[in-house]
Order: structure tokens, then sequence, then C-alpha cells
């Protein structure tokens, strides 16, 4: 027997593993611990565990399908990228550049995400490119941009554990980032307090020493309340704000409008337990906060960070170990996709579109005379372009919106009456149905490049086995594409070359070698220069704006732009779970993990299910303003009374038919985590089959 151990990096969430494949004959057959590695040091989540599952299913996508007659009829590459050049061209030629857009990829190597947005603005001549960061952290960057300079995560994961107490709100870390949840776990058993703010008693409220139920949609007034106490009793870091900060007075007179008794019937908390997690936040010595998409996916969420960063801030709780702002990223390299530049304001780097002479350098460094010079749509305003007639194509790489997007309906029928649509997956997904042409990815284990995780660890990606049958890797196809439409500068011969043009053109990146990235610890941006440390924790000495100061902004607390009424009086928020990742096309593959929970839930407190006459396990109607779906009722008290709960990965009872898909103004970020909903039991007679049953996941925990 020849085994082959091939380190590399784990495909799921933000967390940035390290895993050893195991190969086999040209098949990654197993996962095995990589020990050495930084982040994981040989732990693995159940997703981590069983990545290698879904590589070779036989129904991954091995050839260029074009769809003729409402049927795919298998091409060859010649004649789908013919076919896909031509349409571009003519689309462009008839309609405009600004007719067409392109999605990018949390999913893909930075070398990927980086031809898709240079051949959006390049090939395409389109500002109108972006990706599903829009739909997760996008007011995470609009909000710490504004605040601090900077909208990436503040701190290491391995700097967590050095926290003397961790403020976790909008995250269910255990679930979402189990192996950023074993630092929570060393930190506490080092001493420090867990405060965990969440609507749901989920697994790691469990962990915490103080849970904070709170309604979805209030965290403003939480955290306003939070920093009155702090105010009120002096514990603001008056140093820290006089040396580092500008612009606090600013706030003060919107903050002392709102007392923990102002707050209490807002969020549903005691006014006491605001004052008391004020205080701790505050006077611990070193607090950490740690959040996700409970706080951002909301149409207030630049606000929700922008609040998260003025408590910070306030305490001087940022710049120095077991501190920090820390958004959890969701998927493998969101943090990658946007630093390359899959952002309809920004080239890679973060550099602004509108910005005459940064736009202007970076087009030299192309070889072009300029650039898409405003800001493109992000992707909701893409799929009311369509609707409105004036998107014509649309390019999706590694994207599936037909389930992670906002009001599925609207995104269907926007996908299905756009001109020309392009999928480029590994699966015939949701998304690809709808193609005319689809076009065939390799997975992560069979291509080369670089991820960048949530703590900004930039790291090698290694090819293990070769692609199925005629797929290719994700730039090689847009590569083709350019070339074919007589575009240069697309004549790339590795991911290793094109990391060279990023380093060229990204501030962040330039210090950082295919070489120095060999090594498990890798690199930390900002890495300006090859004899730079890279930057394990942001904003030590000054923040990033050009004075060097952080910036308070005052904000005011918003309702979700939808609140329940009497005909939707239930309010539904959506998450994750730990056994499945993201839209569910790669852990819904994988058997071992398909095998543990098969299809959603509803989550819906006794009190609310008794007077539903709802009881576990009945299949019920949940609808809201946009559709409905049937679902399986699951019955728990660790969900607060009048909020419903539904995990997103289900296409077959999919949450988001019925979320909301109102704008943040600021990051154009949907409302996911906040709309009004209502339960319709299904009469007995009328009932199917309910859904298989509901499994808890484990407690996760330990070294």
């Amino acid at each position: 027997m020849n085994l082959k151990l091939v380190s590399t990096i784990c495909p799921y969430c933000g967390c940035g593993c390290g895993i050893n494949l195991v190969e086999k004959d040209g098949k990654v057959v197993g996962v095995e611990p990589w020990k050495r590695h930084p982040v994981n040091e040989g732990k693995l989540c159940p997703k981590g565990n069983f990545a290698h599952e879904f590589i070779h299913r036989n129904d991954r996508l091995t050839t260029p399908l074009i769809k003729k007659d409402g049927k795919f009829v298998p091409a060859s590459w010649d004649e789908a990228i013919s076919l896909v050049a031509s349409k571009f061209k003519e689309i462009n030629s008839q309609f405009g550049p600004e007719s067409m857009a392109c999605f990018a990829s949390a999913r893909v190597t930075n070398e990927e995400n980086f031809v898709m947005q240079k051949f959006a603005r390049v090939a395409l001549k389109t500002p109108n490119i972006d990706h599903c960061a829009r739909l997760c952290h996008g007011t995470s960057v609009a909000g710490l941009a504004k605040t601090l300079g900077s909208g990436a995560m503040t701190n290491t994961i391995k700097d967590i554990a050095d926290a003397k107490l961790l403020f976790i709100i909008g995250t269910n870390t255990f679930e979402d980032h189990p192996l950023i949840g074993r630092r929570i776990v060393q930190a506490k058993e080092r001493g420090a307090k867990i405060i965990v703010c969440d609507p749901r008693f989920n697994i790691t409220a469990k962990q915490a020493d103080i849970f904070v139920q709170h309604r979805s949609g209030t965290d403003v007034a939480l955290l306003n309340a939070m920093m009155y106490t702090i105010l009120t009793e002096g514990l603001e870091n008056k140093e820290f704000i006089k040396a580092r900060t500008k612009d606090f007075e600013t706030i003060k007179a919107e903050i002392m409008k709102c007392s923990p008794e102002w707050a209490e019937p807002i969020t549903g908390v005691p006014a006491d337990t605001i004052k008391k997690i004020a205080r701790m936040y505050a006077t611990s010595g070193a607090s950490s906060i740690l959040f996700s998409m409970g706080i951002t996916q909301h149409a207030c969420g630049t606000d929700n960070v922008v609040s998260v960063s003025n408590l910070a801030l306030m305490c001087g709780m940022i710049g120095k170990p077991g501190t920090g702002i820390n958004p959890l990223r969701g998927q493998n390299n969101v943090q990658g996709a946007c630093d390359m530049g899959c952002l309809p304001n920004v080239v890679s780097g973060y550099q602004a579109v509108i910005n005459d002479e940064l736009r202007k350098k970076y087009a030299a460094a192309w070889g072009v005379a300029d650039l898409p010079n405003k800001v493109g749509l992000t992707i909701v305003e893409v799929m009311n372009a369509i609707d409105a007639g004036k998107v014509k194509s649309l390019y999706i790489m590694g994207e599936n919106p037909m389930v992670s997007d906002p009001d599925i309906n609207h995104v269907k029928h926007a996908l299905q009456s756009v001109n020309f649509l392009v999928v480029q997956d590994i699966f015939m997904t949701e998304t690809a149905e709808l193609a005319h042409v689809v076009l065939p990815a390799a997975a992560y284990a069979e291509k080369e490049g670089t991820f960048t995780s949530t703590e900004r660890r930039v790291q090698l990606l290694k090819k293990v086995v070769t692609p199925p049958g005629q797929a290719k890797e994700d730039w090689e196809i847009i590569c083709a594409i350019a070339k074919k439409m007589g575009v240069a500068g697309f004549d790339f011969k590795s991911a290793g070359e094109i990391f060279e043009e990023v380093r060229k053109v990204t501030p962040q990146y330039a210090g950082m070698t295919w070489e120095r990235l060999k090594k498990p610890e890798a690199l930390h941006w900002p890495c300006p220069a090859t004899d730079h440390p890279g930057t394990p924790i942001l904003h030590t000495v000054k923040f990033t704006h050009p004075d060097g100061l952080g910036i308070f902004f005052p904000v005011s607390f918003k309702p979700p732009a939808e609140v329940p009424d009497a005909e939707y009086p239930l309010l539904l928020t959506t998450g994750r779970m730990i056994f499945h990742y993201h839209t569910g096309s790669m852990t819904r593959r994988s058997a071992t993990l398909d095998s543990e929970v098969k299809t959603g839930f509803v989550e819906i407190n006794p009190v609310d299910a008794k007077a539903l006459g709802v009881k576990m396990g009945d299949k019920v109607k949940v609808a809201s303003r946009r559709g409905e779906i049937e679902i399986a009722a699951k019955v728990t008290p660790n969900i607060m009374k009048g909020i419903i709960f539904i995990p997103f990965h289900f296409h077959e009872c999919s949450a988001n038919i019925l979320t909301n898909p109102a704008l943040d103004p600021f990051a154009k970020m949907p409302e996911l985590k906040a709309c009004a909903a209502k339960i319709i039991p299904i009469p007995k007679e009328d009932k199917k089959a309910a859904a298989a049953p509901v499994k808890v996941a484990p407690k996760i925990g330990g070294h």
C-alpha cells in the first residue's frame, strides 16, 4: 500500500486549520492530523475530519455543459470558451460594460479571485464585481474601516486564549468555528470570564459564565446601554481615548439617552445584567470581542459593527494581546476574496476605485489606460438590476445564490430572466441548473494557491490529485475566456505567477513570497517588505487612518426593517450548524456529515409552540411576506419566546425563501438575521412524514 500525506488547508470555515490529506492511487482517501500546524495543532471539527468525502463524488462536474433547448449538452472546452467569449463581447458591445456582472468566490484561492476581479475590470470593463462577503462580513469591513481604518480581525486565533474576558456576540463559535471555540475553552481554563449574547441558548452559550439572551436586531441598544454604564461609572479608559482616538465627545449625547433601563424592554435583557457585563468588560484588563453574522447580517449591520468598535475604543481594549475586535469569517477564503478586490468599490488591498491616484497607479501596473472609476453593483443590487433589465449577463464562480441569497424567489426570477448566465463550479448546484453554460472547476485538493484565514494568515494550498475529467482550475478557465476575447494580461502559467502580480499591486501582501509561505506559520498581513515578519496584532501603536487615530461615531438604535405584527407575529433568524457548511453543496455530499443532519428544522419556543398546537417533529409551514416553506418543528426552550430559528443550508426548506432583502445603506448587506414570519400548523390529515429526527450537536472543548 502506497500512502502519501500532503499537508494543506481545510476548505471549510475561516479558521484556516491545517490538515493532512491521505493520497492513495491518485485518490484522496482520508484526513489525518497535522499536529505541527499553529492554528489547530492536529485537532479538527467534524467538517475538517471528513473534508475528503466530497472530492471524488460521481456527480462532480467533469465536462463543460451548454444548455440547448432547455437541456444541458456536453461540449468541448473550445466550444464552451468560444461561446462564452463571443456572448460576453456581444452583450458588452450592444448594452455596454455596466450590463455585465461577475461574482467571485470565498471558496477559491486568492489567485483565482484576483484573476476574476481583473477579468471584470479589464476584460469586461465593468465595475460590477462582488462575492458573498456581501452576505456575511461586508458590514464588518465597512464598520471597522470607518472606525479603525481596517476591516479585518485585529488579533490572532491563538491570542484569544490570552483574554481575561471574552465578549461573544452574534456568533455561535463552537459550531461555526470549532477550533476558535477550543481557544475559548483554553481562555476559560486560564481563568477568563465568558459572556455570550445571543437569542439562542446554543452550544457556545452553554460555555458562558453569563448568558445574555437578547432579541435579534437589538444589538445597538444593548451595546449603547453598556457604554452608558461605563461612562456614568467612570470606567472608560481616559488615557487611551486621549492619546489614540478622536471625536469621543460626539458619541456622548447619544450614549446618555441609552440607559440600561431604557434598553431592557427593547432587548429583553434585565438592566442589572447589562450593567454587570459592562463593568466586567471595562475592568477585566484584557477583553476580546468575538462576533460574526448575528451582528453583521442586518440592515443596520454597519451600525452594529461601529457600536462594537465604540465599546472597544472607549475601554482601550485594542492593540494589545488578549483584546481586540475579532469578526470571525464564515468561509475559508472570504478574507482573501476581500483582500483581492472582489468588491465593487475597491481593487486589491482595499484601494478605492474612486480614488484617481490609486486607481491609475493600479491600472498602470496592469498596462491599461484606466479601470472603471465608479462603485459597481453589489450581489443583491445585481439581482435587482437583472430584474429591471439593466444587467444582461452574469458570470458566477463558486457561488450558489439560489440558496445563500435573501428572497430566493426573487433570485430565481432574476437568474431565469438574465440574457446569459455562466456558472463555474465543482457540482451542479441549484444555481448552475439555471445557467446557459456550466464550466467544471477543480476542487481545493486539485489546485495550488493561497487562502487567507479569518486572522489574516496567508497560507499555501497544495495540489494532491488531478481534477476529474476535463475540469480545470478556476484561474485557467478565466484566463482562457480573456484570451479568447483578445484581452492581454492573462498569460499566467501558474498560481505562483499570479501571486507575484498580487504582491506588486497589493501593499499588505508585498513582502510575502511563495517560499516564505511554505513554513506552517505562514504570514499575517500586513507584510509590506520581504524582511518584515508579518503582523499578528493590528493597531498596536496607531490605527490605519492617515492620522493614526481611531474614530468614534455616534450610533442610534433602529429596529429591524421588518418587525413582527398581527399577521406575522414571530421574528425569524437564521444560522449555521456544526455538520453543514454554507449552501450544503459540499457537506451534503459528504456521507458522514449528511448522515448527522439530513434536512432543516425550525426552532420554536415551547410557549409559542403550545399556543399554535405544534409538537416536536410536526411538519409546519413557515411563511413571510416573500414566500413559505414546509419544515419540521423543533420545540426547544433554547430559543427566545417570539423568535424562531432556521439553519440556511437546506435548499428543500430554504430559510432564504423567507428572509428580507432590505439593505444596510453603507455596506448593502441584506437583513438575513431578522424578518417577520408566522408558523402555520399543517392539519393532521394533511401531514406528510416529518423530517428526520433532529440531532443535537456534540459538546466541543478540550485541547
